[in-house]
């Protein structure tokens, strides 16, 4: 494989011959209708290059005429938007020279990317020998990854290649710990082809301990007042990747700029409960909002400008944690607002994780087995929010409203859907109170009834007024699928922080006979050192 890719890669450094960009190849998907899918490569400086679209019978589909542009010596065309399909043979041609690529089809490209949790490939996980059978069944769901790479510049090809483009087999999606394919990336690819039945292009890149200002543009960090130089972050004992910023934004991001993509899902976040944890509420938004604008502008404006971005939630790593570093990460995924899309991050979709813990994970228990949950609830937001799916429920039950019945010492809170309990535990919830002093020590609020939509909690040492409300607010908050509150089609309630402010303080809200509602408001404990 080392010496295919050293192949593939030699017209590049030769800047003057012919050849497609190191990410094109035999068997890949281009992005399908209604977007054109960008294709470049590189080329004689001033010298006219041909780019063919057939059928694999010899029918010619659509020819582009393009000039090659010196220094440094590229030449970049849009096709024409096409129908999911193929197999089609493209070929670049500059006089005598001609390069093809075969068994082309069209469909939709992800590109997955984040640390080691998106690396673990299908080796790794849970049933991976039948996961690694059926990989024969989905000859249409192609793969790539890119290999793991670090610039101090912005690239604008990649380096190295893992795995050039290829059917899926049992060998190339296993091919060890850490390396290549990613199985949540495959899982979402394969999940989506179930639902859509057509062709999917997964696109990896991905590298195991690294932070997110690494994948993060210099722009998107000065977005967030981070420091402009480009000086290394202090070395961080949990993490075992580049942590520099923009190293591998430069390296392994920027060089796919031109691809036109349907979508990305990222599963990172763990390093970052162990390094600038609190800035990641902007951090995050931040790089969605750069890698839609750079993903536009390098396609020539044919990856749409809200690029449907999903992400995965942290799950869990220590049972028995010094800090809630890991909680306070799951709330800034959200940007402090718990639920996606919403305003800050619109366009997004979320697979909570907290209860996929796996405590005998031969990789660590920061390394889950079950990527099938995750794959599975990642696919649901795709479908509801990259396709638009209508009436598909995609996340868990999120608290609308809640109520104080201080005579009975009752908190009732009401949800956005039908609530199955799974447990009772009296610490899922926990309350802050209006006779605690400053910073807040949160109480107990065990749970007395699950009804409907409804969540009566225990609140009778609070005295008058419930200040905060917390849920699974801890780094292991339960045991495998069994947190306390789910909805009927098994997807767990997210994680949350919220003030519960009088509704007499707050026009518009109203006073009921059952007791005193409260307004439930994103958090703002953190600003306040709570």
């Amino acid at each position: 494989m080392a010496a295919w890719v050293l192949l593939a890669l030699a017209p590049v450094a030769a800047g003057v011959m012919l050849s497609f960009a190191s990410y094109y190849g035999d068997h890949m998907v281009l992005q399908k209708e209604p977007a054109g899918a960008m294709v470049w490569g590189y080329g004689e400086p001033g010298a006219a290059v041909t780019v063919t679209l057939s059928r694999d019978g010899g029918l010619i589909i659509m020819k582009k005429m393009v000039q090659v542009k010196g220094p440094p010596g590229t030449w970049t065309t849009v096709l024409d938007p096409m129908d999911q399909g193929g197999p089609y043979t493209l070929t670049a041609g500059q006089g005598s020279e001609n390069v093809t690529l075969q068994d082309i089809y069209f469909g939709d490209v992800w590109l997955c990317s984040g640390q080691s949790n998106m690396a673990m490939t299908v080796l790794q996980i849970a049933n991976a020998s039948q996961e690694l059978v059926a990989a024969a069944h989905y000859p249409y769901v192609r793969v790539f990854a890119a290999a793991p790479a670090h610039s101090d510049a912005e690239l604008e090809d990649l380096e190295r290649i893992n795995l050039p483009w290829s059917i899926p087999t049992a060998e190339n999606l296993g091919h060890g710990n850490f390396t290549y394919f990613s199985a949540v990336c495959w899982l979402l690819g394969r999940y989506l082809y179930e639902a859509l039945r057509y062709p999917i292009g997964l696109m990896e890149a991905a590298w195991g301990g690294t932070p997110i200002e690494a994948w993060s543009s210099r722009r998107a960090l000065q977005a967030c007042g981070l420091p402009e130089d480009m000086g290394s972050i202090s070395p961080h004992r949990h993490l075992s990747g580049p942590q520099t910023p923009s190293v591998l934004w430069n390296a392994m991001i920027h060089p796919l700029l031109n691809m036109t993509l349907r979508g990305v899902a990222w599963y990172q976040g763990e390093a970052n409960a162990f390094l600038h944890t609190d800035q990641y509420s902007c951090t995050f938004p931040a790089l969605i909002a750069d890698w839609r604008q750079a993903f536009h502008a390098g396609s020539a404006g044919q990856t749409e400008p809200l690029l449907p971005f999903g992400f995965v939630q942290l799950s869990t790593y220590r049972r028995q944690s010094p800090d809630d570093s890991f909680t306070r990460l799951r709330w800034h995924q959200t940007a402090d607002l718990g639920v996606v899309p919403n305003a800050r991050m619109p366009g997004t979709f979320m697979a909570v994780a907290m209860d996929l813990c796996d405590e005998r994970s031969p990789y660590g228990s920061i390394h889950p087995r079950d990527k099938q949950n995750v794959a599975h609830r990642l696919h649901l937001g795709a479908r509801a929010v990259a396709y638009g799916e209508k009436d598909l429920v995609f996340q868990g039950p999120y608290p609308t409203r809640a109520v104080l019945e201080v005579t009975r010492g009752l908190l009732n809170v009401t949800y956005s859907q039908e609530l199955v309990c799974h447990r009772r535990d009296t610490r899922a919830f926990e309350v802050c109170c209006s006779s605690q002093p400053s910073p807040c020590a949160w109480l107990p609020a065990p749970v007395v009834a699950v009804e409907s939509r409804t969540v009566m909690l225990a609140v009778a040492g609070c005295g008058t007024l419930v200040l905060g409300l917390r849920y699974a607010w801890a780094e292991w908050p339960c045991e495998y699928q069994s947190c306390v509150l789910y909805n009927s089609q098994g997807l767990p309630a997210p994680p949350f922080l919220l003030d519960a402010l009088p509704a007499g303080e707050t026009p518009g809200c109203l006073e009921t006979a059952g007791g005193k509602e409260l307004l439930l408001l994103p958090s703002s404990w953190f600003s306040r050192g709570i």
